[in-house]
């Protein structure tokens, strides 16, 4: 039996690659002769450069830049066959990168810092993961620090979400000379309102309710101007612009970029079809499979790309909703837990013995 196991991160615990190896032992020591393939997957949060490693001929370079916060941070991204660039957004602007939680005084001004020594190293093709980001500026910061002009009726000094709401008028980039910008978000929401960038994720990002009411202000004011002054939109409403705290949209309107689903572009660079069409079985998995999987992350991709093969779930936790998608599951327990390789390769061994919830 041939068996391929694509499965995300279980985050805070194991990495992609370090979960779907400890399934596999599990697996191979209840059927120690099948055929086991692991494929790394990410669905462009945190582990999504990580994924694409092993896709092509690739090297990591760091690219020397600062973070949301404005201090120091070595920025490693990935150079994929010479030619396409692969970074984390999360990786230069990172929720995980400060204790500071305080999205008025942030911006992705380091974005830009890497995107820039990108583009002065010739590379026409840039991928951009767009989860785990700490910052609700619009992608203004990126912007600026890109070339772009912003006029305000105040002295627009300091973080972007701090002058934003001031912005009169704006003006494309320079020339990064890149052809394709695309953005990995497993996310789908807009820019503004009750589903946008300040509303769902300015409080995962440590916004008061005040600040809340501010970052739309200032992500209104972006989009109204750059919607006017920029060629190509309206971008507001596009899948994706509300993406790390509204980056999506600033990449959209200043970059030309395109949002793709995470978890279907790692998946279209690492393989995954050309190693589910030979096999028998496939095991997916992530730390929490609740709704929000549903919205296109790895498990749901990898089960849609399954056809009608065999798809079995291991999560640390699995919601009811979840459940019908899948011919069968394992749930870990916590998450957050203590020894979380020998709780995977228990649940590869259950796998393989039959042993399923479902």
């Amino acid at each position: 039996m041939r068996v391929v196991i694509a499965v995300d991160k279980f985050a805070g615990t194991m990495s992609s690659p370090e979960a779907g190896n400890a399934i596999a032992e599990g697996w191979l020591s209840v059927r120690g002769n099948d055929s086991i393939v692991v494929v790394p997957m990410a669905d462009g949060g945190p582990g999504t450069v990580d994924a694409l490693a092993g896709s092509d001929l690739s090297e990591t370079v760091t690219s020397a830049s600062v973070d949301q916060y404005g201090e120091p941070v070595p920025v490693t991204w990935l150079l994929i066959g010479g030619q396409t660039a692969a970074m984390e957004a999360a990786s230069v602007c990172g929720l995980h990168l400060s204790d500071r939680r305080s999205p008025l005084d942030g911006d992705t001004t380091g974005l830009g810092v890497v995107l820039r020594d990108i583009s002065r190293r010739g590379i026409g093709e840039v991928i951009i993961g767009l989860g785990g980001s700490g910052t609700v500026d619009g992608g203004v910061g990126m912007a600026r620090r890109l070339g772009a002009r912003f006029d305000s009726d105040i002295r627009a000094v300091g973080p972007a979400p701090r002058w934003m709401d001031h912005i009169t008028a704006t003006s494309a980039v320079l020339d990064l000379g890149f052809d394709v910008v695309q953005l990995a978000s497993d996310v789908s929401n807009p820019l503004l309102g009750p589903r946008g960038a300040a509303r769902v994720f300015g409080p995962q990002k440590g916004a008061s309710p005040d600040d809340v009411e501010r970052l739309e202000s200032g992500l209104t004011r972006v989009a109204d101007i750059a919607e006017r002054d920029l060629p190509g939109g309206p971008w507001r409403e596009s899948p994706g612009a509300g993406a790390a705290g509204g980056l999506g949209f600033g990449a959209m309107a200043w970059l030309g970029a395109e949002v793709i689903g995470g978890a279907d572009l790692v998946a279209d660079r690492v393989g995954l079809d050309s190693a589910i069409a030979e096999a028998d079985v496939v095991i997916t998995g992530e730390g929490s499979a609740d709704a929000s999987t549903l919205e296109g992350k790895v498990p749901i991709v990898v089960r849609r790309r399954s056809g009608e093969r065999p798809t079995l779930l291991v999560a640390g936790r699995i919601t009811p909703e979840i459940r019908g998608h899948f011919d069968g599951w394992v749930e870990l327990g916590d998450p957050g837990l203590t020894a979380p390789r020998d709780e995977a390769r228990k649940a590869g061994a259950l796998l393989a013995a039959g042993d399923l919830t479902g």
